[in-house]
Order: structure tokens, then C-alpha cells, then sequence
């Protein structure tokens, strides 16, 4: 199989300049592969680094050591240390992100906000909305509600959103942050089900999960990050 990630003996410290400049050691040592079309899933008690780890390989915190190594436009690519142009780079052409949290242009549509990547890329307005709202509607939010701001819906429906604008894409690389919280369980269904249809199209993923039932569904692989754990 093709490796998409290689991540090898990344660490993260955090200096906490508002103590004195002490080190807050994270994570040491993270190594693992993920190929296409297989889905990985951290495992680990909450504070063992699990996020961390998604937020060094997507480039929002730089790790201290180590290598990530991605296949964008067809080379493996580090991008420990690469300049932020490169990391954008890959971001728009390789790797997307689906967070806990949903961070929206305030005012903009429900329809709209989901769309975007695919504007970014250069699909026409008429199939990226087209493509939105096949989607939204799969996730179960109601037509009425596509012309509004998603700062105006509850929890789950801001999720649902979030989850629509991170699969939308059809990038080689997916990181996925508790992509099942906040959702009912014929929701986290269809989640599952986007899951393995990103498998079949050769989609690498990286996963946290925290339910158990979730987790047997989309894991091929688990990777224990207590491993990891760096030492204080």
C-alpha cells in the first residue's frame, strides 16, 4: 500500500512563558505510517497528547524534533520546519481538518460555508453549492436552514456543518478530531458511512474517537499514544 503519512520520532514541548518560561513536555517519540484508503485511530486517555499530535501533522503547532512527512503532489514532503507557505500549500492540495469546534465567517450560509473548499479549488459555485447541500441534507440538517448562519444553530447542527465542509473536499489526507461528538446516533451512522466511502476512494485518515462502538467501525489500525507520553 502507498504510505500517505510518515510521521517518525516527532516531540512537542509547550514553554509556558506566564511560569517562569518552564517546559511542559507533551509527546516524544511519536512514530506511525498510515496508507491509503486506511483509517488510524489514537487511542489514549485525555491529555495523552491526541490532539496534539493532528495539530502537529496539520502544521497549527510546530514540533520540536522529528519528521512529518506527507505525500503532497505525489513526494513525500517534510513538514516539521517547512516554511508556512508550504504547510498552506498542502492544506488546500493534501490534508483537511475536521475539529471539535466549527470556526465560521460570521453571517456567511450554512450552504455557503460548506462549499468553500471546493471554491478554493476551483469547482464552480453552482456544483460546490450543489455538492453542499447533497451533503448537508445526508447529515440531516434541513433545507430552511442552508440560507442561515451556522452561529445561529445548536450544537449538533454546528457539528453536522463542520463535519460537511470537512468531507466536501476530495483531499488524500484527512484528519479527523472527535468527528462523532456531539451527534445523535443516526448521525454518527452517516459519519461511520463517509468514513468508509473516503476509505474506498483511497482517503488516508487519522482519527479520535472516544466511543468504543465508533471506534471498532472505522479503525484499521488503533495506535496507543500513552506510548508517547513524554517524560516531565
Amino acid at each position: 500500500m502507498t504510505v500517505m503519512l510518515d510521521v517518525e520520532n516527532a516531540r512537542k514541548t509547550f514553554t509556558m512563558h506566564l511560569q517562569g518560561g518552564i517546559s511542559l513536555p507533551v509527546v516524544q517519540g511519536v512514530s506511525f505510517q498510515v496508507a491509503a484508503g486506511e483509517c488510524v485511530v489514537l487511542s489514549g486517555p485525555s491529555g495523552a497528547g491526541k490532539s496534539s499530535i493532528l495539530k502537529m501533522i496539520f502544521g497549527n503547532y510546530r514540533c520540536d524534533e522529528g519528521r512529518i512527512s506527507v505525500r503532497h503532489r505525489g513526494e513525500m514532503t517534510n513538514l516539521a520546519g517547512a516554511e508556512p507557505r508550504l504547510v498552506l500549500n498542502a492544506r488546500r492540495q493534501t490534508i483537511g481538518y475536521v475539529s471539535q469546534f466549527l470556526r465560521a465567517v460570521p453571517r456567511v450560509a450554512a450552504l455557503d460555508v460548506v462549499a468553500e473548499p471546493l471554491l478554493v479549488s476551483g469547482v464552480s459555485r453552482d456544483d460546490a453549492r450543489a455538492r453542499a447541500g447533497a451533503l448537508l441534507a445526508r447529515l440531516n440538517i434541513p433545507e430552511r436552514l442552508w440560507s442561515l448562519p451556522p452561529s445561529t444553530f445548536s450544537g449538533g447542527e454546528q457539528q453536522r456543518v463542520n463535519i460537511a465542509r470537512g468531507f466536501i473536499s476530495d483531499l488524500p489526507i484527512l484528519l479527523l478530531d472527535e468527528p462523532t461528538a456531539s451527534l445523535d446516533a443516526a448521525n454518527r451512522m452517516v459519519v461511520v458511512d463517509l468514513i468508509a466511502a473516503k476509505k474506498q476512494a483511497g482517503v488516508a485518515m487519522i482519527a479520535i474517537v472516544h466511543d468504543d462502538d465508533i471506534r471498532a467501525d472505522i479503525a484499521d489500525r488503533i495506535v496507543d499514544v500513552t506510548s508517547f507520553a513524554a517524560a516531565a
